[in-house]
């Protein structure tokens, strides 16, 4: 794993701005560095050794050194794709993929792209035009970032944190990006909380070509469920081709080990790993908050050597500045922060880890994908009726059980699910925000509905959370928690082959019996103890809402709550009020904090005294 950057144009001092750059990701690859300065284009790398520990280093080149790359990521099916290059006249000088992918650009040019199976982002410069190819993975595991500046250079990145050592890139607030992040707790891709910046999309390749930007999609996440499919053809189809997947994922010159928690997607994938390591973290605040417990029984039953951590509320929120630094983007998931400590713990003894990350989305996993079938009788009600009733619940001003139920059921599927995390509507947003307009967050995904309105409202939910909450929050911190400790992240469910028996799999093998993941849980339970297969799913759970009822906690939120950079965009009496109801008992508003409090954090650290530097 490594990072990445560069920049088209010419600057008196771009050596020295290149070297600032892959500097401020060191992180990402503190074995080695490597540069290219040729022409228009100027190209960083920092190198995390993973495969070919001797030669592969970076740059590389073609045969006549036509094309140089620098590469972020691993390409699992290289060595095949290698023995067809070499068929074809290619001269290999590595044992490198990253010299499969130079090779196979100059053979088939943006055709490679399909035919890669693995997670990437990388650039090629052809040395002869100065023209750049860029691309980024099928899901978005890797990350890529692009602007161009008043000069006209083009500038990327695997983080944004590079962008600012240039000398022609503005750092400015992008304050639209604020209204999204309230709907939704991350920004939404392509936008970023930079003015100017973008990410490029997944499974996108971007070419730079006499100055001029063009972006192109050369694959799509589609769902063709086979009806004609028996419960047993899914479960072996899960079986076979995740067990391949496993295998070319732990492909490495590096020992590698896994992440395990109390779900059944990391100890599906920790299953393969009999006589190694896994790593869980949990919290000293009960049963609930702490998944070692149950993680350690996993553990013991598979036969993997158990590394555990139990976070402190103290250090949980002293992490939360270096955090969203490395995150470049605020981010409101409390669980990112416990996969911080959990990368930490890990990158003490390996290099490479195997985690779960991509299983829900695929497969149907989480707990809101039932509730197409939840609301299905009380839908049959007239619409009319179904409104009124729902009017008549809001006005009542506290919570009680079937409150939400009957609000929901007066919804539209587009109305009630913009992905898996919902912090704050329109109004609320109005009537929090100063000088940033208020948008209907249900309007964002009206393309997506609309595009996948065929297929029943189960997919429909999965396809939104593949082009949003896999983007946006799961491939975020996954990136970006691990790259912070130099550690290598390899999600095996996020794999082309693995999609494309998940795409087929009818609905009612996904959701079953009130079962989510239906399944995928069969498929695991024949390398698993039931136990571990049949348990609800928690995500990484964090006692943030006990936390804010602390009086340590409250006064150091009311205080960011109250500052004058919360002053800027917000109305902070407002503010006071969600955290004074959640601290009173009166509603249960720790996630909506939650939100808020981790912008500010996050503009304190780039915009604020922090400055964008390192934390």
């Amino acid at each position: 794993m490594c990072g990445i950057c560069g920049f088209t144009g010419q600057i008196e001092t771009r050596e020295q701005v290149i070297h600032s750059m892959a500097e401020r990701i060191t992180h990402r690859g503190p074995d080695s560095d490597g540069f290219y300065l040729g022409g228009g284009v100027t190209m960083g790398f920092r190198r995390l050794s993973i495969i070919d520990l001797d030669a592969g280093h970076q740059p590389i080149y073609n045969e006549d050194k036509t094309l140089v790359i620098t590469f972020n990521g691993e390409i699992y099916n290289y060595r095949q794709l290698r023995e067809e290059l070499i068929a074809a006249g290619h001269t290999f000088a590595t044992e490198s993929d990253t010299e499969v992918l130079v090779h196979g650009y100059e053979q088939w040019g943006a055709a490679m792209l399909p035919k890669l199976r693995g997670m990437f982002g990388f650039a090629i410069c052809d040395i002869r035009t100065g023209d750049l190819f860029i691309a980024r993975d099928f899901f978005g595991i890797k990350p890529i970032y692009y602007c161009r500046t008043a000069e006209g250079d083009i500038l990327y990145a695997s983080e944004i944190k590079c962008l600012l050592e240039h000398p022609h890139f503005v750092k400015e607030f992008n304050e639209q990006a604020l209204d999204h992040y309230l709907s939704y707790q991350y920004s939404l891709p392509d936008e970023t909380f930079f003015k100017g910046v973008k990410c490029l999309p997944p499974a996108h390749y971007m070419t730079v070509m006499n100055g001029e930007i063009t972006i192109t999609r050369y694959w799509e996440a589609t769902f063709s469920p086979d009806d004609s499919m028996t419960e047993q053809q899914a479960v072996d189809a899960i079986d076979e081709v995740f067990t391949a997947s496993v295998a070319a994922h732990r492909v490495s010159d590096v020992p590698v080990g896994c992440f395990l928690s109390s779900g059944v997607d990391s100890a599906f994938v920790a299953s393969y790993f009999g006589g190694q390591k896994a790593f869980t973290v949990g919290f000293d605040n009960g049963e609930h908050y702490n998944e070692s417990i149950f993680a350690s029984h996993t553990a013991e039953a598979i036969g993997v050597e158990h590394f555990t951590h139990l976070i402190t509320e103290e250090e949980y929120w002293d992490a939360l500045p270096k955090v969203q630094y490395h995150l470049d983007q605020p981010l409101a998931d409390p669980a990112c922060v416990a996969l911080w400590f959990v990368c930490k713990l890990a990158a003490e003894q390996v290099k490479v880890v195997l985690s779960g990350e991509g299983a829900d989305e695929l497969f149907g996993g989480y707990r809101i994908y039932h509730e197409p079938y939840s609301l299905a009788s009380y839908q049959k009600l007239p619409l009319w009726l179904r409104k009124t009733l729902a009017a008549a619940v809001k006005a009542v001003p506290v919570n009680f059980k079937g409150k939400s139920f009957i609000i929901r059921g007066a919804k539209s599927l587009p109305e009630r699910f913009i992905g898996n995390a919902f912090m704050f509507d329109r109004k609320e947003k109005a009537r929090l925000l100063k000088n940033v307009v208020a948008t209907d967050p249900t309007k964002v995904n009206g393309e997506l509905y609309e595009k996948n309105a065929k297929h029943d409202p189960v997919t429909q939910m999965q396809l939104v959370d593949i082009h949003r909450w896999l983007i946006g929050d799961i491939l975020l911190k996954a990136d970006r928690m691990s790259m912070a400790h130099s550690l290598e992240l390899r999600v095996p469910f996020l794999d082309k082959e693995v999609f494309a028996v998940a795409s087929r799999i009818p609905v009612k093998h996904r959701i079953a019996g009130g079962t989510t993941k239906y399944a995928l849980r069969k498929a695991a339970a024949r390398h698993l103890p039931e136990e571990a297969t049949a348990k609800p799913k928690l995500g990484f759970p964090v006692p943030v809402r006990i936390w804010l009822k602390k009086q340590e906690y409250y006064d150091r939120v009311k205080a960011a709550f109250t500052s004058d950079t919360a002053k800027m965009f917000f109305r902070t009496e407002e503010l006071v009020q969600y955290l004074d109801d959640h601290r009173d008992g009166k509603a249960d508003n720790s996630r909506k904090v939650w939100t808020v409090y981790m912008f500010l954090t996050w503009y304190d650290v780039y915009f604020g005294e922090g400055d964008g530097k390192a934390v």
